[in-house]
């Protein structure tokens, strides 16, 4: 296995700058801690993240062959990836998240899942949220049962101190521990989790799964949208005001930046920093994303999976730009339920896997680099001889940002049947 954990250095910035005209329009900021309060964002990505397109290893030999024609080329080709380190690069549609790497702000990680390998997306993300390793294991999510071990608040009192933008609140953040519940003001009319269980049930019909993808990623069914208002509190009385029915006005320079304003993972990017603000606002935010299921026509450089990319670089450019000097305080967690299939299947697309990638990104990471252990493509370096394998266990990674990062008092309580080792932490928190 090649360890892999490649700091930006000064040589490496100067001659990696040409990439960031792919993303000159978007504002460069170094943050620094301030000590205010730790917030954390954390990406709900569902459908299953295919994190050899969003991180491409083009340095591994065994890649392009088994990935073909959803391949990301390497740096310097025609539609190649932004690169990081020589092994990996990120996908071109990413620009935004290439300038948070080059200036020290994103940490990527890689061949990351949990010990769950059943491939359903329903059991997957109950996995990812519950915190255990077998889903239906708990009620409540390892965020919410997280807030129960945080130090008391220095201001904002009794009020909730997590949200979800989100119509429902996702098992992450069940408990009791009271949290705030925000509908994002544009989402999609489909409801992709009962898509997932669809798929999950017809898994072994290819035709069907084939037919479903496609199906989801059409304008009539991905693309139509229905403006919905603020939900309630998930809880008592909240002292977070209510969102405005309609969106607000872009600031100047958001404007002057041309980021669109419409894509759902920007609307709902901006209704957390706006909460986040807010005077005795919420220091934790889940934002959710459909619609990573490609099973068939997923694309390269181009297409599908590249247009998501861009909704989601969008969308982390709206949140760095709403929360301004906040940032020097704010980690963003990108994390999916599982990877997908080494091997491009019959239907140009790819199939449920195990590993992927996670993103961590923010004013207080020690960005810049790429984290890991990279198990390699080999057949015999294969998880059952088609998946990305698993070497870093996501747990760690939570366990990590939520003691270093977010401060909590007892992280074994947060993850009640896994083994915290300090020893098993990436370095992610500037300290």
């Amino acid at each position: 296995m090649h360890w892999f954990h490649a700091p930006v250095t000064r040589r490496r910035f100067i001659s990696s700058t040409g990439a960031l005209a792919l993303s000159s329009a978007l504002p460069t900021v170094l943050f620094a801690k301030t000590g205010g309060p730790a917030r954390l964002v954390v990406v709900i990505l569902r459908g299953a993240l295919d994190g050899l397109a969003a991180v491409p290893p083009h340095g591994d030999p065994a890649y392009a062959g088994l990935h073909r024609e959803l391949a990301i080329a390497v740096p310097g080709a025609a539609d190649g990836a932004l690169g990081l380190d020589g092994l990996f690069g990120l996908h071109p549609s990413l620009g935004f998240l290439h300038e948070r790497y080059l200036g020290g702000e994103l940490i990527v990680l890689h061949a990351v899942a949990s010990p769950y390998r059943d491939r359903s997306h329903f059991d997957g993300q109950n996995v990812l949220e519950n915190g255990l390793t077998q889903p239906l294991g708990t009620a409540d999510g390892w965020l919410n049962r997280a807030l129960a071990t945080l130090p008391a608040r220095r201001s904002g009192g009794d009020s909730e101190r997590a949200v979800a933008i989100s119509q429902n609140v996702p098992l992450i953040l069940r408990g009791d521990a009271p949290v705030l519940s925000k509908s994002p003001l544009a989402t999609p009319d489909v409801d992709e989790d009962l898509l997932a269980r669809l798929a999950d049930l017809y898994s072994k019909d290819d035709w069907f799964s084939a037919r479903l993808s496609e199906a989801v990623q059409t304008e009539k069914l991905g693309d139509r949208r229905a403006e919905v208002g603020g939900g309630e509190p998930a809880s008592a009385a909240s002292r977070v005001p209510s969102m405005p029915a309609q969106p607000a006005a872009p600031s100047q320079q958001a404007a002057a930046t041309g980021l669109p304003v419409t894509d759902r993972i920007s609307g709902a990017a901006r209704m957390a920093a706006a909460l986040m603000r807010s005077e005795g606002g919420p220091e934790i935010a889940v934002i959710e994303a459909g619609g990573w299921d490609t099973h068939a026509n997923q694309g390269g450089a181009n297409g599908q999976l590249a247009n998501r990319f861009t909704e989601l670089s969008h969308g982390l450019a709206a949140l760095f730009q709403d929360l301004g000097d906040r940032m020097n305080d704010v980690v963003v967690l990108k994390m999916s339920e599982f990877g997908r299939t080494v091997r491009q299947n019959g239907n140009r697309g790819t199939d449920h896997g195990h590993a992927t990638c996670f993103m961590v990104l923010g004013g207080p990471v020690r960005g810049g680099r790429v984290y890991g252990r990279w198990p390699g493509l080999a057949r015999e370096q294969l998880f059952e001889g088609r998946d990305l394998m698993l070497t870093t266990d996501y747990r760690d990674v939570f366990a990590e940002l939520a003691q270093k990062h977010l401060g909590t008092r007892d992280v074994n309580k947060i993850f009640p049947n896994h083994r915290i080792d300090p020893g098993n932490y990436r370095g992610l928190i500037a300290t």
